[in-house]
């Protein structure tokens, strides 16, 4: 992929690109998000928290198009989804991010983490082999907890990173445990390397917390309208601190008359980085 039409859109699920929020989704977005990955020379990436069943119930629950990878588990596994929805793993991927974890088990780091107040361990859908998940109240003193844990997975030996998030629909706390290598930067990465896609033709599209090392980080990003007035501050603050301003757009909605929310946010944020891809949507 090296010619000038060639892109690397890749998108978060849950209220970037599907409207499970408040706030409602233009009619027009997802006609106009189909219409564009569409096109030849576009490769589609979800990269989100879902399990590969739950990025596949959402696909059909919402006619989602269907995307070349998937990046699922927060960035812990990927998928070559293919034209025949084979879901083939990325075992480089796995040998990759193994190491972090130095031998351990899923279950060591669950007994590491036991007894640790107001940490609560999320349903067995939203773990994987790399991601360890809880819930905590979304009041909770963030820094305390997340330093509890670090310092009992540092004693583990287990490279780790710790990403809390707000599901601001409930509201609950979010905590996700991966590999250090296995956030979801590293998986766009990783994706973008293995598809020789240049740095300036990838775009992130996120909305929450979990999003803001990639909102903030080397590649276009997009902030799409729905997200909270505090990830919108964060995000805005860690990009200038970054020196990446210019690489991060904040979607207000307008374009086409939509209003900026989950698809719409995206089709907007890429017609901003290029221009040209208003005549693809057509």
């Amino acid at each position: 992929m090296t010619d000038t039409t060639s892109l690397l859109l890749c998108c978060d699920l849950d209220r970037t690109l599907i409207p499970n929020g408040p706030q409602p989704l233009s009619e027009q977005a997802m006609p106009c998000l189909r219409r564009l990955v569409s096109r030849p020379g576009i490769k589609l990436a979800f990269v989100t928290g879902r399990s590969r069943h739950l990025v596949e119930r959402a696909i059909a629950r919402w006619d989602l198009p269907i995307p070349d990878y998937v990046a699922g588990d927060v960035g812990s596994t990927i998928y070559d989804v293919g034209p025949a929805a084979t879901w083939k793993p990325w075992e480089t991927w796995d040998l990759a991010i193994g190491t972090d974890w130095r031998g351990r088990t899923h279950a060591d780091l669950r007994n590491a983490l036991a007894g640790i107040r107001d940490l609560a361990l999320q349903g067995e859908d939203r773990q994987s082999r790399f991601k360890l998940s809880y819930t905590a109240p979304a009041d909770t003193d963030t820094g305390s907890l997340l330093r509890a844990i670090e310092l009992r997975l540092e004693a583990l030996g287990v490279v780790a990173e710790v990403i809390w998030s707000v599901d601001e629909t409930i509201p609950v706390g979010l905590v996700d445990i991966l590999p250090r290598s296995a956030t979801k930067q590293g998986a766009v990465e990783f994706i973008r390397s293995r598809l020789d896609v240049s740095p300036a033709r990838t775009v992130f599209a996120g909305d929450s917390g979990n999003d803001l090392p990639v909102l903030a980080g080397p590649l276009k990003a997009i902030l799409v309208a729905n997200a909270t007035a505090e990830v919108r501050a964060q995000a805005r603050h860690l990009a200038e601190i970054a020196g990446k301003s210019a690489d991060l757009y904040l979607a207000e909605g307008g374009y086409r008359g939509m209003n900026g929310n989950y698809a719409a946010g995206v089709v907007e944020g890429v017609v901003h980085f290029f221009p040209e891809a208003e005549d693809w949507i057509g």
